[in-house]
């Protein structure tokens, strides 16, 4: 994706760049993975780092297609058919905002921001100069680091302050306040010295032999930045672990910076956080829709629950990330601040433990690990503790099979149980399936088809079994699980049980509507009464946020008074959509 050299920063530069970053990534990740040893050793920020990039290059791509299209409004004085610096630099800065993936992915995306809020000051103007590329990359480096709670040096953040003051020093050197390329190659060239000395800043990088993974990831970003300013990529020249290496010069003679692992060998992972030898064990990651007041607050409850706390954004959307013992808090956290979607959950598990002042290596895969698509916080939570990995699928969102192989890759496990959980998602699930299996990831797909069957599968999950033995138990155990749910017709209807009207409360049992009644208790009553006509052993009721008060309680003493051998569990699953989920096995 290499254009003709150029000493100005304009829409088409930040399209550029947002590609050959990606390529460059993709190229880096399984290496950044396999040096990702702090704050977490989870192998992953390498593919988180090239997930928020491929959403700001999507993110870009997108508006010059509307502007091409002659659909693009713009900055008055932007050439026809191609959006002005601003647009660009904005859109990918919430492009990378939305998908935001980890600690790393969080931070960058904050860096893009910070870049993007300089740039887009600029207004109508088509392009900026090598002073406005040193003061983007100088408000990046501050607002990354104001967005972590606990900035740790040996990290992204320090390479990317490296890389600001380096910019700055450059812009005294001849033709640099005209030229992006001068001031782009001094910012590289300053976090490729701040990434070699990671090691000496933090202990559990020198142990491992490696430096750090988020920092490495942004040094290639600051690569494909200088080549797409001069058309030339600058190369590294890795040797064995720990010696040194140099950048190569233009024609390929070695000369510039001495490097510690810069190339091939080491990087890791950015965080925050007190140094101690195990941590929380689960990562929780959402947006979050809220006021600035109200994230103040988010922040602080946040940051008293656990670590590795980064909150990025602004202009009421946020990307909030944090490490905590309890996920159920961290989300209920974020419900009372505002209105969080697209949660991720991820448990570490004891071999994901945090490795701060530990000489654990980066961990191998676990053997077995369980994925669901859940509809509300409440059930993410749940599963969650119960060890899955989970993606958060909201009413009229979906999620799309990029995201479950993204879940896939986070399980970090050999064997995946993939539970869909949804009857609609059963051919975005396979196909996620068959992409993880490309990777060398055995998957079995379970076609669950409600959140009621996933609880009930992953109740018989046992890592230590055959996993043959292991999908068959779970399968077993999903299909003898009836489920129902209660929820209010949107419109009139026809369905099995007759004529619906808007605002009447369904029961539906399989998918097919059972029962039509107007108040939500007698109708959730008259549901279980008909499928524990045909028998069962234990209901469980996961309960949506505008449930009415007291249809649990009456639901439990109706099975309690008329079916004396069911037992009865009850459940929170937040904003699912249904009022009501039933399940019977």
């Amino acid at each position: 994706m290499a254009q003709v050299p150029q000493t100005f920063f304009d829409a088409l530069a930040v399209r550029t760049w947002c590609g050959l970053a990606l390529t460059a990534l993709g190229r880096a990740r399984e290496e950044i993975d396999a040096i990702n040893v702090y704050p977490v050793a989870d192998g992953d920020t390498g593919t988180n780092l090239y997930l928020t990039v491929e959403s700001a290059a999507t993110a870009v791509e997108a508006v010059f297609a509307g502007y091409e299209a002659g659909s693009g409004a713009g900055a008055g004085s932007a050439p026809a058919g191609k959006p002005a610096l601003a647009d660009a630099a904005r859109a990918m800065a919430h492009g990378a905002l939305i998908g935001a993936r980890g600690n790393s992915g969080t931070i960058l995306a904050q860096l893009l921001r910070g870049m993007a809020q300089v740039l887009a000051a600029e207004g109508e103007a088509s392009h900026t100069d090598g002073r406005g590329l040193r003061l983007a990359l100088r408000r990046a480096a501050d607002s990354a680091r104001q967005a972590v709670a606990h900035p740790v040096e040996g990290t992204v953040l320090s390479v990317a302050s490296a890389a600001a003051d380096a910019a700055g020093t450059a812009v005294g050197a001849e033709g640099a306040e005209d030229d992006c390329g001068i001031v782009a190659r001094a910012a590289y060239q300053g976090a490729c010295a701040a990434l070699a000395a990671t090691p000496g800043q933090l202990a559990v990088l020198e142990r491992a032999g490696v430096v750090d993974a988020g920092g490495r990831g942004l040094v290639a970003v600051l690569a494909a930045l200088v080549e797409t300013f001069t058309g030339e990529a600058p190369g590294f020249s890795p040797v064995a672990s720990g010696g040194p290496v140099r950048e190569r010069g233009a024609g390929g003679d070695e000369g510039g910076t001495d490097l510690a692992d810069g190339g091939e060998g080491p990087a890791q992972d950015c965080g925050d956080g007190p140094q101690h030898g195990s941590g929380p064990a689960f990562e929780v990651i959402y947006l979050l829709e809220a006021e600035d007041a109200a994230v103040g607050r988010l922040r602080r409850r946040l940051d008293a629950l656990g670590d590795s706390l980064v909150v990025v954004g602004g202009d009421g959307l946020w990307n909030v990330h944090v490490h905590v013992d309890d996920a159920g808090a961290a989300v209920e956290a974020g419900v009372d601040a505002g209105r969080p979607y697209r949660i991720r959950i991820t448990h570490f598990g004891a071999g994901d433990a945090h490795t701060r002042g530990s000489e654990r290596p980066p961990r191998e895969r676990v053997q077995r690990a369980v994925v669901a698509v859940v509809p509300g916080e409440g059930l993410a939570g749940l599963y969650a503790e119960a060890g899955a990995t989970t993606v958060l699928a909201r009413p009229g969102e979906p999620p799309a099979s990029g995201e479950l192989v993204d879940a896939v890759r986070r399980a970090h496990a050999r064997e995946v149980v993939l539970l869909p959980n949804d009857a609609d998602l059963r051919h975005t699930a396979a196909a996620a399936a068959e992409q993880a299996r490309t990777e060398g990831i055995r998957v079995a797909l379970i076609p669950t088809r409600s959140a009621v069957q996933g609880i009930a599968a992953l109740a018989v999950h046992e890592p230590e079994r055959r996993f043959d033995e292991d999908v068959v138990s779970m399968t077993s155990a999903a299909g003898a699980t009836r489920h129902a749910e209660i929820v209010l017709a949107e419109c009139q209807s026809w369905t099995m049980a007759g004529i619906c009207q808007a605002g009447d409360v369904l029961g539906l049992v399989d998918g097919d509507v059972a029962v039509i009644g107007s108040d939500v208790t007698a109708t959730a009553e008259t549901l279980l009464n008909r499928m524990l006509s045909a028998g069962g052993e234990l209901v469980t009721l996961v309960l949506g946020d505008e449930a009415p008060e007291g249809v649990a309680e009456h639901l439990e003493a109706r099975v309690r008074e008329a079916y004396l051998a069911v037992d009865t569990v009850v459940y929170r699953g937040g904003r699912q959509g249904a009022l009501l989920l039933i399940g019977v096995e």
